[in-house]
Formats: structure tokens, C-alpha cells, sequence
């Protein structure tokens, strides 16, 4: 690191500058001589280099100031500049200055003070600086103070089944909703899926009228990206009483958007669901008219066995639902036309969960969880997730089993091609016993007989 060798008369005149200078700052030291210190520092650094050179020449002692020196091309950069004052006779009659480049330093600190105070995610101010805030007006007794805190509905069901990265779309989206609708106020993400805004000077009204313009600009996006819903439960309180504290008035807005959130996370959770669904059938070409063919499967299957008729109702629901789970399997995997890796494997056994998490989201389809969950458990105990085995494998998710297996093995697939009608029958009747209860195989076998 090049040092800055410069030395100043007692009137401020620069009489003597080193080579170096041309190297960091650009200027010829001929040209250097020539110019004042308001020709190159920046105008905001000038009265407090003024203050420190005169403070040298009357104290005599050495002093070290950041400023800002303009280069040659324009920009400006960074320097530490230490002074240390000339003394002849008892007089200050110089000052020799020493400087250093320290740009990458300042930014170096300005970033990491940036993420100290800032959301990585989303950009916003973070829960600390957030609570800073809050304290630093309570001391300064601005007064009304609004308080805005916004929830992501939804969010964990779409991490559960799309991925984080989706959720991690929907707070940026959120986030920049926020920041469009709040110019200058604080905003913060204040947890994983929650905001929060202060707004000094803003009565109920004011809130009311933004809270409905927030609502316009989600309304907005939905209907410009329906694949994935924004939902955001919002709380508001107006701190009117200085004796009050912010925080106190936070916990009121709050538990008033915990209210809303009570009230339509249900329909928001469903809104997810039914975009889920539709995700489900925009990619499943794999399984073109797969649902149709199994509904008529177990309905066969199911009145040989003589089920009533609300079960068969349950068996051809699941029949159409069973694989809601594979929205959150990616298509490198769904769509992989090689054999899948153990771990793509365990990716793949994953939709079980999954979509058992999507029903339970889900009013009409929550009486279906459980049996989503279990519908690859194996007679002899060597599915998943559970590995159940025998009878207590629910009788939908057996039944299921044998219809979803056929339905498979004569249909492509990226990885195959299908198999005959035969061919699949054998393979029903050899897996009789491990993968199928042996009872429901061979009526399967012997309906399709007749």
C-alpha cells in the first residue's frame, strides 16, 4: 500500500508532493503543487480538514482525519491522512501529512454495517434496527406513531410443498410491495414471515387508506401471476398517549393481525391448496388421464369387494388426489428418463408427506390425509413412509395400491416404455404377498378375467 507523502506551508500551500500521489490520485506532481486543498478534497470534508490544520498550527499537535480525495478521472477516494506539525523555534511553520487509501476499507465497513441492520432476504431493515427505532422515538416523543405488522398467509405450505425457494419469492414480492407502498418510513422483515412498519405523524385513517392500497397492489399481482398466491393478514394500532410505550403499541397491532390471520387463513390455505392442484395438472404429463383410469380401477376393484357406496366415493377422490404431493417434487427428478439415484429416490417417496400436507391445508380434501400419506405403504411392511405392513395399511390405500401399480406398468413413462396387459398382470401376480395384499390381487386378477 502506497503512502501519501505531502507538506503544507503555515498558510495551507502545498510545497512539497510525492510521486505516489500520481499513482493513487492521478495528477502529475507538477500539477498537485499547483492546486489547493478545495481543488481535489470533497466539499463535505473541507471544514473539518480546515478545523484540524488550524487546530495543528495553534496546538502543535499531530492529528489523523477520513476524507475524501477526488481523482484525476472524477471519482473520489477514501483516504486516512495523519498530520504531524513542523515546529521551528517553538512555531508551527508546516505540516507533513501522511495518507493511505482506505476505499476498500470504507466499503468494506459500509457493507458489513448494511448487513448488520438489513434482511439478506428481502433487503429491508432487520428485527434489531426495527426495535432501535422503536426506542429511539420513543425517546423523542413523536407522537401519533402507527404501527403496521403484516403476515405472509401461507407461507410454510409453500415451502412444504413447492420448496423454500418458492416461498423465498413471495417475501421478496411481499417486500417490495411494502417498500412501493412506504417511501421513507421503517420497514422491516421482523421474522420468517413477518413485516413490520413504523409511521410517525399517521392517525387510523391514514393506516386504513394504505392498508387498502396494499391490498389493491396484491390484488394486482394475483391476477398477473395466479400460479402462486400472495396473502398478507394485516394488523394496525396508533399510539395516541406519549405515555405509551411503542412497544406496547406493536403488541397491539399485532394481536389484531393475529385476529384477521384466525379468521381467513383457512380460505388463504385453500387459495394455496387450489393453485397446488392446478400446478398438479399443468405439469403431470406424465400421467395424462392417469386419474380418470385409476377412478375406474378402484371403482372396480372396490364393488367387487362390496364397499358401500360412500367409500367408493373416498376410493375414487383418493384416486384423483393421491399424488398432489408431487408438486413439490422437482421435474429434474419427475421428469428423469434415467434410473433415479438413492437420493433422488428419497426425494421422490417425499410427495407422500407432501401432499399429506396439502390436504390437511385443505377443507374438501383433509378427510384424505392420512390416507395420501400411506397409499405406498407395502403388504409386507417394505414401503413408505411408515412401512406398515398387512391390515393395518388402510383398506382405500390397498385397494390403491393394486389399481395405481396396473395403471403404472402399461402406461410410458420417461424411464420406460409400457408394459402389455399381461405382462402387468404377472407382475401383480408375482408381487402377491410383498407389495399386495394377496386377497385383493387375485380378485383384481380375476375381474379383469371376466
Amino acid at each position: 500500500m502506497l503512502d501519501l507523502v505531502s507538506e503544507l506551508d503555515a498558510s495551507g500551500n502545498l510545497v512539497y508532493v510525492s510521486p505516489s500521489h500520481f499513482k493513487v490520485l492521478g495528477y502529475p506532481v507538477e500539477v498537485m503543487k499547483k492546486m489547493m486543498f478545495i481543488d481535489f478534497v470533497h466539499p463535505d470534508d473541507m471544514r473539518g480538514i480546515r478545523h484540524a490544520l488550524k487546530n495543528m498550527l495553534i496546538t502543535g499537535e499531530p492529528a489523523t482525519r477520513h476524507l475524501r480525495c477526488r481523482h484525476a478521472e472524477g471519482h473520489y477516494i477514501w483516504t486516512e491522512t495523519l498530520g504531524n506539525p513542523i515546529i521551528q523555534d517553538g512555531k508551527v511553520t508546516g505540516v507533513i501529512l501522511s495518507s493511505r487509501d482506505i476505499t476498500e476499507r470504507i466499503q468494506l465497513e459500509r457493507e458489513l454495517h448494511y448487513l448488520s441492520v438489513h434482511d439478506s432476504l428481502t433487503n429491508l431493515y432487520n428485527r434489531p434496527y426495527f426495535e432501535e427505532e422503536m426506542t429511539r422515538l420513543d425517546a423523542t416523543g413523536v407522537n401519533p406513531v402507527g404501527v403496521m405488522t403484516f403476515d405472509l398467509d401461507g407461507l410454510k405450505l409453500v415451502n412444504d410443498t413447492l420448496g423454500v425457494e418458492a416461498g423465498d419469492r413471495l417475501l421478496i414480492k411481499s417486500a417490495q410491495i411494502l417498500q412501493n407502498c412506504f417511501k421513507t418510513e421503517i420497514v422491516a422483515r421482523i421474522g420468517g414471515d413477518e413485516f413490520a412498519v413504523l409511521l410517525p405523524y399517521m392517525d387510523k385513517g391514514s393506516l386504513e387508506d394504505i392498508s387498502a392500497s396494499i391490498q389493491e397492489k396484491i390484488t394486482e399481482f394475483n391476477n398477473s401471476h395466479p400460479q402462486l398466491p400472495l396473502s398478507l393478514s394485516i394488523g394496525m394500532a396508533v399510539r395516541e398517549d406519549p405515555a405509551i410505550s411503542l412497544r406496547d403499541t406493536f403488541k397491539e397491532a399485532d394481536d389484531y393481525m393475529n385476529r384477521i390471520k384466525l379468521h381467513r387463513s383457512r380460505s388463504a390455505k385453500s387459495a394455496v391448496v387450489y393453485t397446488l392442484l392446478k400446478a398438479l395438472e399443468a405439469r403431470d404429463f406424465i400421467t395424462e388421464g392417469h386419474g380418470e383410469r385409476m377412478q375406474d380401477l378402484v371403482v372396480l376393484l372396490g364393488r367387487g369387494l362390496g364397499l358401500a357406496d360412500s367409500v367408493l366415493t373416498t376410493l375414487q377422490l383418493l384416486a384423483q388426489f393421491h399424488d398432489i404431493g408431487k408438486v413439490g417434487v422437482p421435474d429434474r427428478i419427475l421428469f428423469k428418463e434415467d434410473k433415479l439415484t438413492p437420493e433422488e429416490h428419497l426425494e421422490m417417496q417425499r410427495h407422500s408427506e407432501i401432499g399429506q400436507r396439502i390436504a390437511l391445508a385443505s377443507p374438501e380434501l383433509s378427510p384424505l390425509a392420512d390416507l395420501i400419506l400411506k397409499h405406498h405403504e407395502w403388504w409386507n411392511g417394505q414401503g413408505y413412509p411408515l412401512g406398515l405392513s398387512g391390515e393395518d395399511i388402510p383398506l382405500e390405500c390397498r385397494v390403491l395400491a393394486l389399481a395405481d401399480a396396473y395403471d403404472a406398468m402399461t402406461n410410458d413413462r420417461p424411464y420406460r416404455k409400457a408394459m402389455s396387459s399381461e405382462e402387468a398382470k404377472a407382475e401383480i401376480l408375482r408381487c402377491s404377498g410383498t407389495q399386495f395384499e394377496p386377497r385383493l390381487a387375485s380378485l383384481f386378477l380375476e375381474l379383469f378375467e371376466k
